[in-house]
């Protein structure tokens, strides 16, 4: 363990996202926010520190428990943050509206075909 580690560095090591270059993507891109700001991928993280980390599948907050630059198994990653009573809550919700969301195309199988098309146009017009 280590004092200080890059924030880019961390987010691979916490299993966030898959490689390093996606996490200074994100970083860079404004999708990880260090105590409620922007920074950039070279910032040194400190145990304590509040992450806002939308990785585009899910959003979390998280609140840095330990510090690692080795990407280690799931167990021990997990170990690394603690997640926010509110953030947990969030994330919970945003699962479950995904869940209830129906595709708007899902009653289609396949190409339409003409009659399918036809009525199509009609509920269009």
């Amino acid at each position: 363990m280590t004092e200080a580690i890059r924030i880019d560095k961390w987010l691979w090591a916490a299993r966030f996202f898959k490689t390093r270059s996606l996490a200074t993507d994100a970083v860079d891109g404004g999708k990880v926010k260090l105590n409620g700001e922007r920074c950039k991928p070279a910032r040194n993280l400190q145990i304590g520190d509040l992450l806002d980390i939308d990785n585009g599948h899910n959003t979390w907050q998280v609140q840095i428990a330990g510090l690692s630059a080795q990407r280690g198994p799931a167990p021990v990653a997990r170990k690394l943050y603690e997640e926010t009573e509110a953030g947990l809550q969030k994330r919970q919700l945003d699962t479950e509206q995904r869940q209830l969301y129906a595709e708007p195309g899902a009653d289609i199988k396949g190409r339409p075909t003409k009659r399918d098309r036809r009525q199509l146009d009609r509920s269009r017009d």
